[in-house]
Parts: structure tokens; sequence; C-alpha cells
């Protein structure tokens, strides 16, 4: 069995199994669960005993979904996390406090593995954010359809925990047909299940001043999205940031995205499975502000072109195999970035990322700033 039927198997099968738990007594039905002990419950992890959530994992069908979600995230745990933990402890010497994660989807997964030092992620896609997840109310006004969502949670999820990557549309047709809309149960899975504590969460929009203000349907913004205060285990409060937002050169142009991240720069940025985008003339705004406004840069092949990192500004070194053009992404060859894995200076990756997710196929490209173009 491939590792995608695998991990999809584990997955999938866990849908039919929680339209069980409509059964269990409702004793806590007026209640509502801490967002701390929603993200656990989603992960498959046992929420705080005084929870009204608690009662539901006395049930076999929680349960069973526990153990396949440990199954699921100790096999990703192992390759590829476990690895790019250790690439990332090893090569990257500077950090910022901010990371830009542009095209990401809900990936707070790859984001933490690569840069856990970070105090605030900001992350954007097309898909949608969906409303605060509400376990107890979706029970009580969903019944069994509350809590069916999970298993299309679990669908949406499947290809990145296997291949490193969202497929969108694939992952917006899942999160359409469930009670649990839009990125926001993801993003509570993949914090606790790294370890996080979820302190607080938010509906936000960005004003044209590039401020982040409270959600206000009224309000016009191109950027709207969630905040997530959580902790590790260190303690320390840190912020992540998912927003809604078309990063075209229209998108960005109008609107105070680019503000809101020029006031956290100069950030780390990190780029995977981001289409090729950046690599045609509609997306030259971000792709300008992300060169200009980056101190290190960690990305697939599918990011920034290597021509738009000059060396009299950048220390560059690949990492892996040099990815040959393919039919589906054609404009990703780049001949002058084949020159730099010519070099004797070429990388170890081992641990499969991105669109060639296989491990000994995969490339990185690792671009660090240099302190006299940084000043400029």
């Amino acid at each position: 069995m491939t590792r995608l039927g695998y991990l999809g198997g584990l997955l999938g099968a866990v849908a039919l199994g929680f339209l069980a738990l409509a059964a269990v007594p409702q004793s806590h039905a007026t209640e509502a669960a801490s967002v701390d002990d929603t993200a656990k419950f989603l992960a498959g992890m046992p929420p705080s005993e005084t929870s009204p959530l608690f009662a539901l994992t006395k049930d076999k069908t929680w349960q069973q979904h526990a153990k396949t979600m440990d199954k699921a995230f100790a096999t990703v745990e192992k390759s590829p996390l476990s690895p790019i933990r250790a690439w990332s402890a090893a090569h990257i010497k500077s950090h910022q406090p901010t990371l830009f994660y542009m095209f990401s989807g809900p990936d707070f997964l790859f984001a933490d593995a690569f840069f856990p030092q970070a105090s605030t992620y900001v992350m954007a896609g097309l898909e949608p954010t969906g409303d605060i997840p509400d376990l107890m109310k979706a029970r009580r006004g969903g019944g069994i359809a509350g809590i069916a969502g999970l298993g299309h949670l679990e669908s949406s999820m499947r290809t990145l925990l296997s291949l490193s990557f969202f497929i969108t549309v694939d992952m917006r047709e899942k999160l359409n047909e469930s009670a649990l809309r839009g990125t926001i149960p993801i993003l509570y899975v993949f914090l606790a299940r790294t370890g996080k504590q979820v302190r607080d969460v938010s509906l936000v929009y960005i004003d044209g001043e590039g401020a982040v203000q409270p959600e206000d349907k009224k309000a016009k913004s191109s950027a709207r999205g969630v905040r997530i205060v959580f902790s590790a285990a260190d303690g320390r409060e840190r912020t992540l940031y998912y927003f809604v937002t078309n990063l075209d050169n229209a998108g960005t142009k109008s609107g105070g995205f680019l503000k809101f991240m020029e006031k956290l720069g100069p950030a780390d940025s990190f780029h995977k499975s981001a289409s090729f985008l950046m690599h045609g003339t509609q997306f030259t705004r971000i792709r300008d502000f992300l060169v200009a406004n980056s101190a290190t840069v960690v990305q697939d092949d599918s990011g920034i072109p290597y021509r738009f990192f000059d060396e009299k500004d950048w220390e560059l070194q690949a990492f892996g195999r040099f990815p040959e053009a393919t039919e589906l992404f054609p404009q990703g060859y780049q001949p002058k970035f084949r020159d730099l894995f010519r070099k004797d200076r070429v990388g170890k990756l081992d641990f499969g990322i991105g669109y060639r997710h296989r491990i000994g196929e995969s490339n990185l490209l690792l671009a660090v700033k240099k302190a006299k173009a940084a000043a400029r």
C-alpha cells in the first residue's frame, strides 16, 4: 500500500465512526467548550476533564478516532517533520520574529517545522476562513450533521499529511460539504498536534492603513481572516494570522495587506507548492515585496524565481536535487538555478517536500540576505 493510501485509509475510516457520537448524552448541552479544548478534540486529543467535550471522549468511536489520528501524525512526524526540524536547526542560523508564508492555505504544520522560533506567523491563501467552530452548538443545532463534519475535516488534510501540500480545489470542496467549514478547524488540529495551547481566537480584517481590526462585515477590506493567539512548551505567547486575500497584482495594489506586512518586516519567508505563480507577470508585486522585506527565504522551486536573488545581495545554497521541468508546470525550469546545483556546495535533503515530494527528488533553496543589502 502506498503512503497516500495508508494515510488516506487511516483518516477516511473515521468519518462514519463519528456519526455514532450523536447518541452520546448531551449533559453539557448549554455549555461552550474552550478554544483549546475544541482544538484538542478535533485533533483526536483529550480535552480537559472539565470540558463539556470530555464526555464525548468516552465513546468508543472517538477513542478510535484518537488512535487513528495518533497513527497518522506519528507517520508524518517520522518523515518529513522530524528531518525538517533537524535541517532547520542545522542551516537556519538567524531568525526574524515574523514568518511570511504566502500561498500557504492553512499549512501551519510545515511553517512550524521550518520556523519554530517565530513569534508571529502571517499566512495567506484563497481558502475561506469560515466561522470559529463551536462543537457544542453544532450538536445542538445539527445533531449528527454537526459531528459528521469531522470526516470531511480529515479528508481535507489528507494530501498535506501524505504529499506535503494541499490541493486547494479538493480541500475547498471537502470543507464546503462540511458543518465544520473553513480553514480554522484545520489550523486547530495542526496547532494541537504540534503541542501548542490555543489561548484566543478572533475573526479580523485589515483596513486600508494596514491595521488589524475586529471583524466587521460592513467594512471594506481586501484581506479578512483569523487571529489565533497560542503558546508553545516554553509558554511564550505567539500569534498566527491566516488571511483570505488575492495576492495577484490587482489584489495587492488595493487594500492594506502589504502595508500590514511591511510593519512586521524584515521577516523570514517560506514558500512551498506555490504553483509557480511568482514566475509569471500577475504576481510581481508580492514577489518584489518578499524579496525586499525578507531576511531569510526558504523555498522549493515553485516560489520566487532564482533569478531575483542577486548573489551580490544574497548568500545562496541549494539542497537536494535540481528540479527538471514538468508537464504541469513547464515554467518551473530555471537554467540559472541549475548552475547553483553544479557547484560543490549542494546540501543533502533527506526528506521530501512540495510537488516533488518523494525523498531524493525534492529541492530547497536557502537564501540569506547579506548585511550590506539588508542595511540599504
